[in-house]
């Protein structure tokens, strides 16, 4: 009878076992199903991304940048949204209720965006439209007759993107909804940089100065007479529409008031936008007192270091001396160029003892192209192609020497390249078992507080045995603490640009021009710099969390491989996923 009976209720716990996995194996289908036919209708509206993942007829269209194009997109976000709230999330594993909570995340950010009329907004002083265009001979395939023949097609299709673009910029001047007066006076001459008298000295026709041998002679002839051709009659008068817009149009529109909370509607934007850089619910008044805090704070260690030094003077005449004696700076661009990689292959020789897991990918380093240096922050970063055709590459700025100190040098490698974003994001390509749209996914507050722990994370690792490096360091360091006083000053409190730029020069080492610069950003392009110093505390709190639970077993190496397993991530996902690695490792 007890045998029977353990039978009965050992088959009902197996029934019951069954069931759940079937349940479990059904939504998990359902949801990534859901996932594929978003990654797909991703690939369809945006050729850049197409293109990058190795589907090479999407290399001779242009994205739509139309009002209609947008209005589509946000229904079809409507729609995913609609179709992922069937999927049961109870039932799913903790890794797809991650790429549940980030897709849902993604989609509605993509839905307010748009009821913000975010589309108003087209330029932000980065990689704009027609920058990003100017870079795609350094961006497409030259292999082959049919990739010359697609970014032809390409070159071909930008005055229509153009026209786009410039429709959306009216509507916001209809509107009210423009950018501020001051960021457009260094940003309209970037436009004119890219503009050649004639089409044969147009950056456009780099591809063509050089072919593979595959490209016969008579092929070389027809592909560069039909390049000049089409750049001289389409591509080089949309890039002068542009200026001549710019210059006559929206110039005399700008505001000379330089916060988002200032224009229609812009109040309720810029909380969002502080809610989708840092990917908590926190208010611009909260970030603010953080950044006074860690403002202080750094403060206070930057002058242990120059008390190291040996230095005789205050802050202010430590500064002054870091900016104007010679010795602190490079006498050419190859010196500059030399000595990041120089740094850079050190820190490649360590990254061994601090990380389980490194990226295939190999990155290079190149200088910023000249027509965005004069604008541009000191470096910025480019991930490796999707199809591994491209490398990642380091861009440094060689533009005005006297303000590239190289006792940053250190601190800004690390953070753009290894263990910074070459290292995650690398990595993030090559992470094996999740969706597509996390594979490619870029949250910011992930991505750049990653970055700014892996400057700190340099100290740790044996590098800034200089104090001036290291004082280099805390400049960065508090750079990003500032950003949470400025922007929050500058869009939420009134802040005058000159406020702002007072308050970073009189706690910083930067020099002057990186802080105009850097201010004329945070102008133009409200909330992104909240992510980096966000980010970083977050991860340097769960980390101090992760050591104090597990004591003497803590592992660095595992913790970071933890870290970064799951690529991109909002901080409420990484803070569950550490705690749990905790639990698992006690």
């Amino acid at each position: 009878m007890r045998i029977r009976l353990f039978g009965i209720v050992l088959l009902a716990a197996l029934q019951l076992a069954f069931s759940d996995l079937h349940e479990h194996e059904h939504e998990h289908k359902h949801l990534h199903e859901i996932f594929d036919d978003y990654w797909a209708y991703q690939l369809s509206v945006n050729p850049y991304l197409a293109g990058n993942s190795g589907i090479t007829e999407a290399n001779a269209q242009l994205p739509d940048a139309s009002t209609e194009a947008l209005q589509a997109r946000e229904a079809a976000y409507q729609t995913f949204l609609s179709r992922l709230q069937e999927v049961s999330y109870e039932r799913l594993t903790s890794q797809d209720q991650i790429s549940y909570r980030l897709f849902e995340r993604q989609l509605r950010n993509g839905i307010e965006a748009h009821a913000l009329r975010e589309y108003l907004l087209p330029l932000n002083g980065w990689w704009d439209y027609h920058a990003t265009f100017a870079e795609q001979p350094n961006r497409m395939p030259f292999s082959t007759v049919r990739d010359y023949e697609n970014y032809l097609s390409r070159l071909q299709a930008f005055p229509a993107m153009n026209a786009q673009y410039l429709g959306r910029l009216r509507m916001g001047i209809e509107a009210g909804v423009v950018r501020p007066r001051v960021v457009l006076e260094n940003y309209i001459p970037t436009v004119e940089a890219l503009i050649s008298e004639e089409a044969a000295d147009s950056r456009f026709m780099l591809p063509f100065e050089r072919f593979p041998a595959s490209v016969s002679e008579a092929e070389r002839t027809r592909l560069r007479e039909e390049a000049l051709r089409i750049i001289g009659a389409e591509v080089l008068p949309a890039y002068r529409e542009l200026a001549a817009f710019l210059r006559d149009e929206y110039y005399a529109a700008t505001p000379e008031a330089i916060g988002i909370s200032q224009v229609p509607g812009g109040a309720a934007y810029y909380e969002y936008l502080v809610r989708f850089y840092t990917t908590l619910d926190v208010s611009a008044g909260e970030i603010h007192q953080t950044g006074l805090a860690e403002v202080a704070r750094i403060r206070a260690e930057m002058l242990e270091v120059i008390e190291e030094t040996g230095f005789e003077g205050d802050f202010d005449e430590f500064v002054t001396y870091l900016r104007t004696d010679p010795k602190f700076y490079a006498q050419s661009a190859e010196e500059l160029m030399m000595r990041t990689a120089l740094v850079l292959k050190q820190m490649d020789g360590a990254l061994p003892g601090f990380f389980g897991r490194l990226p295939r990918m190999p990155y290079g380093l190149r200088e910023v192209p000249a027509y965005l240096a004069p604008r541009m922050t000191t470096a910025y970063y480019n991930s490796p192609s999707q199809d591994g055709t491209r490398a990642g590459f380091y861009f440094v700025n060689t533009y005005d020497l006297p303000s590239r100190p190289l006792y940053e040098i250190e601190a800004l490698s690390f953070h753009e390249a290894v263990p910074g974003h070459h290292l995650q994001l690398a990595l993030q390509q090559e992470l094996e078992g999740l969706p597509e749209f996390r594979r490619n996914s870029s949250v910011t507050v992930f991505v750049e507080g990653w970055a700014l722990y892996a400057e700190w994370l340099g100290l740790e690792m044996g590098f800034y045995q200089d104090p001036y490096s290291n004082f280099g360091r805390l400049t960065y360091e508090m750079w990003r603490a500032l950003r949470l006083v400025v922007d929050t000053g500058i869009h939420a409190k009134g802040w005058t640009r000159q406020q702002a730029i007072d308050y970073m020069a009189e706690n910083s080492a930067l020099t002057l021009l990186n802080i105009r610069n850097e201010v004329d950003r945070y102008i133009f392009w409200p909330g992104q710099a909240l992510a980096y110093k966000t980010g970083e505390i977050k991860i340097r709190e769960l980390r101090r969390e992760a050591e104090e639970a597990l004591g003497d077993s803590f592992d660095i190496r595992a913790f970071h491989d933890m870290v970064l397993a799951n690529g991109s991530i909002t901080l409420e996902v990484l803070e569950q996923e550490v705690r749990a690695w905790i639990d698992d490792n006690r």
